[in-house]
């Protein structure tokens, strides 16, 4: 039985139990690995539900492994993003843009939950009208996770400081109804950004906190991180200390007695900061993690979310027992905590792992390459590969991309969990 943070779709801000000793802190993960394999790891095993095949590991390895390496998918991609607002280059600890970028990133991080729609590929699902990119005056209906990004691109561009905690934390400055009108949807939709309430309630609470802790901003908390590692902290000591620091970003729960540990936003938050600022030379230290061991961004997994499994089941490298299949094709909602969905996302995190491992394997022995270096530079990495595959997903799905040259199981459709979590 699971115990999960959140019931029928209600913000829980508060830790799960009174087990608060037991929270992974900044201070404990050093030297250890990701508190999220290794509870993932425990949950794969207890749920006995969705399996991960080693034939499927291989061959998809072999795909990515291309993508990654030869046809040049690295953390220098997110920068082509035509939504994302891009840091200066080179580095300047000064420059406010900096700090606005820290800033959000960090709110869309804060937000990046629960985008499925029950309208899903209608015109009238909820979706955001903005332009195509900031370079570009056309304009397009954004859905999904990318309506968020647009949402509070719009805003900025309205000039409402939404990314400010300073500002979105105060309710005289930034009362509910102003948040309302940031999400609001194009005229086409006919539904809503989902958990509304909860999203105002998520800036409220980490707004507070940057506000009344670290100066009132991202940058901030940054700041404290590093003073506190004495400029040696790593990219997995920062998504503790965030998991630890704010409850909303606490993506746990108790598994048959054990608590397990999935952090997706944590993980994400600290994966998006990472390749925001990641130098135009891997050779080059990270400005953002300074001390000798870098980022080492290997150290954290891939997202739990909805859209990952789905592409592992496509690429046959997760296996659906018929009675899920049965729920997925139905669109029956699975409740948080339950078997099924947390079988899914620990799933997704161990076979993700695996994949990365097979992926260095092949470097290494067949090859001949320097697998050590791929891993450290994060060119191979968990988090790089989930990028990879949350944006072929999109692709696949929508028809504009068809993976060739291995086998693939049919598209089902992802899983329906409406959570604060992912």
């Amino acid at each position: 039985m699971a115990v999960p943070l959140q019931n029928s779709g209600v913000l829980s801000l508060a830790p799960i139990s009174e087990k608060s000793d037991e929270l992974w802190t900044a201070q404990n993960t050093t030297d250890s690995r990701n508190p999220v394999v290794e509870s993932s790891e425990f949950a794969y095993r207890a749920t006995d539900l969705v399996r991960i095949n080693d034939d499927g590991v291989k061959n998809a390895a072999k795909h990515i492994r291309q993508k990654l390496l030869v046809e040049g998918y690295t953390p220098r991609t997110w920068r082509t993003h035509a939504l994302h607002i891009c840091p200066s280059e080179p580095y300047n600890a000064e420059d406010p843009l900096n700090k606005s970028v820290l800033d959000w990133i960090f709110l869309i991080s804060s937000l990046n939950f629960s985008f499925w729609s029950e309208k899903e590929g209608r015109p009238d699902r909820y979706g955001v009208e903005w332009r195509t990119g900031w370079e570009s005056e056309e304009t397009k209906i954004w859905t999904g996770y990318w309506s968020l990004v647009a949402s509070l691109n719009r805003a900025l561009e309205e000039d409402i400081p939404i990314t400010d905690p300073q500002f979105y934390s105060s309710e005289t400055l930034c009362p509910d109804s102003l948040i309302e009108h940031v999400f609001r949807k194009a005229d086409q939709s006919t539904e809503s950004i989902p958990l509304l309430r909860e999203r105002i309630a998520v800036m409220r609470e980490v707004g507070f906190i940057l506000c009344n802790g670290y100066g009132g901003s991202f940058k901030g908390f940054l700041d404290e991180f590093q003073r506190q590692h004495d400029g040696r902290g790593t990219s997995l000591d920062l998504a503790s200390m965030v998991a630890n620091i704010f409850p909303a970003f606490r993506d746990e729960v108790y598994y048959e007695g054990t608590k397990v540990c999935l952090w997706k936003r944590a993980q994400i938050l600290v994966a998006e900061t990472w390749a925001a600022f990641y130098p135009a030379s891997p050779s080059d230290p990270h400005p953002l993690f300074p001390g000798p061991q870098g980022p080492e961004i290997r150290r954290l997994t891939m997202f739990a979310d909805y859209r990952v499994p789905q592409i592992l089941h496509h690429l046959c490298i997760l296996t659906y027992p018929a009675s899920l299949l049965r729920k997925l094709h139905a669109h029956t909602p699975l409740a948080p905590g339950s078997r099924e969905e947390i079988s899914l996302r620990v799933s997704s995190i161990i076979a993700v792992e695996r994949v990365r491992e097979e992926i260095l394997h092949l470097i290494k022995h067949e090859e001949g390459g320097d697998s050590d270096a791929a891993s450290r530079a994060g060119v191979v990495s968990s988090v790089l590969i989930d990028f990879y595959l949350w944006d072929l997903a999109k692709k696949v799905e929508s028809g504009e991309e068809k993976i060739e040259n291995i086998e693939t199981a049919e598209i089902v459709p992802i899983h329906r969990t409406r959570s604060v979590w992912y």
